[in-house]
């Protein structure tokens, strides 16, 4: 498939976290290395951050002395357990590190093992909110913004037709229009007509409504409430009851998961931007995916990461300036073309690239325009503390007990998971 500038391309621990208060903070060796000194660094990302090898290759083309080595972790989950670990055991770190904004405040209790990023270079790149976020108690910036997530619906266009429902982007989106109810009454109607999966799985479609929650599982002062919210209660209730007739009850990231975006096992699936490369990368040659102008609910946001320098590396001033340059506008915008991957740079969202891009892969979908427009439907901002990534990852684990695995009822998963809350302290 071919690609142009303003085309998407296809492309696609809490142990670890204790054992950092035991150990002092690692000091990174003297990145100034010459013009002429040979280094090598190591970057570390997971799922698809849109680094292409062409995308390294620049960078490398710039800086002859600079090799650069990508490795990339299968899961935010590896990527996490990784982190942790080798940021308390003070070494073993790539020199530029990937983090995701869901363990970004635990993350943040450690900020004197990472370098401080700040620089009048750099100062109003990003969105306030997302800077705000990784800086920490002494006005460090610790981490620079890669993507933010804004949230459409992907759906397959075939399938849709087959069940006697509007196929094309605006008719989905004004089919799907309304709250959750009518995202799972139109499922229903689907189910009816073709015997066949809805969504993909209770998991993913959840991590939909808890994001337009605001304070799912702590207060703003990090009191955590997560098992009296009854906010979260209906939630998981009312996801779960769907999913007993909607979903094709793949757990996200399975392999199950990933052939099923080529083989039709579901009509619809919620889609950040970052997700089109990950669509796009395992189903290649499935021509009926499309987006639709549309969220359940109104608007949503679905991840976003930063790159981190942590202090540990032998080359912390290059790396820096690594980073720096991997998430400039003009990088980020390579970025979003070949993974989808939404910038949270403010001068991308009038620059033409974004404004005018389509994605041949999803039938030309106007990609830009949609999320930009579903980046404005935000108006939830959850809030996410140390308590966060652990309770929400018991939760998805309580989801797929019912939901993937079957092994337990709505009733007996809601209450271990109760118990799961409790052990965490």
């Amino acid at each position: 498939m071919s690609t142009s500038r303003r085309t998407i391309a296809a492309a696609v621990a809490g142990a670890a976290a204790l054992a950092l208060v035991a150990t002092g903070c690692a000091s990174g060796g003297d990145a100034g290395a010459g013009a002429d000194e040979k280094i090598t660094l190591t970057l570390a990302t997971f799922n698809d951050f849109g680094y292409t090898d062409d995308l390294l290759a620049q960078y490398e083309a710039l800086h002859p002395n600079i090799t650069i080595v990508h490795n990339k972790a299968a899961t935010s989950n590896d990527a996490r357990d990784n982190f942790f670990t080798k940021l308390g055991a003070g070494s073993g770190l790539a020199d530029v590190e990937a983090i995701e904004v869901d363990w970004l405040a635990e993350m943040m209790q450690y900020s004197d093992k990472l370098t401080d990023l700040s620089g009048s270079d750099v100062d109003g790149r990003w969105v306030d909110w997302k800077t705000a976020a990784a800086t920490d108690a002494d006005g460090r910036l610790v981490g620079y913004g890669t993507d933010i997530g804004p949230e459409a619906v992907c759906y397959r266009s075939d399938l849709f037709a087959a069940a006697g429902l509007p196929s094309d982007p605006d008719g989905v989106a004004a089919l799907l229009d309304g709250d959750w109810d009518n995202y799972y009454a139109v499922g229903q109607k689907y189910v009816d007509a073709t015997g066949k999966p809805w969504f993909d799985s209770a998991g993913a479609t959840y991590q939909g409504v808890v994001n337009q929650i605001e304070n799912a599982y702590e207060k703003n002062d990090g009191t955590v409430i997560a098992t009296e919210n009854p906010d979260i209660k209906a939630a998981f209730t009312s996801v779960l009851e769907a999913s007993s007739t909607l979903s094709a009850h793949l757990g996200q990231w399975s392999d199950d998961w990933t052939a099923g975006l080529a083989n039709g096992s579901f009509a619809t699936m919620l889609c950040p931007g970052w997700m089109l490369g990950v669509i796009s990368g395992n189903a290649p040659d499935i021509s009926d995916w499309n987006v639709a102008n549309v969220f359940p609910g109104g608007g949503g946001n679905w991840g976003g990461s930063y790159l981190t320098v942590p202090a540990q590396g032998k080359h912390t001033d290059a790396a820096r300036e690594f980073a720096a340059w991997l998430t400039a506008p003009e990088q980020q915008l390579q970025a979003f073309t070949a993974a989808g991957t939404f910038p949270s740079q403010v001068a991308t969202y009038t620059d033409p690239t974004l404004l005018d891009a389509t994605n041949e892969y999803f039938n030309n979908a106007p990609v830009g325009q949609i999320l930009i427009d579903r980046s404005q439907a935000i108006t939830v901002a959850p809030f996410k503390s140390v308590h966060y990534f652990p309770i929400n990852d018991a939760l998805q684990k309580a989801l797929t007990r019912v939901d993937v695995d079957k092994s337990q009822s709505i009733e007996d998963s809601w209450n271990q998971w109760i118990a799961d809350v409790k052990a965490l302290g």
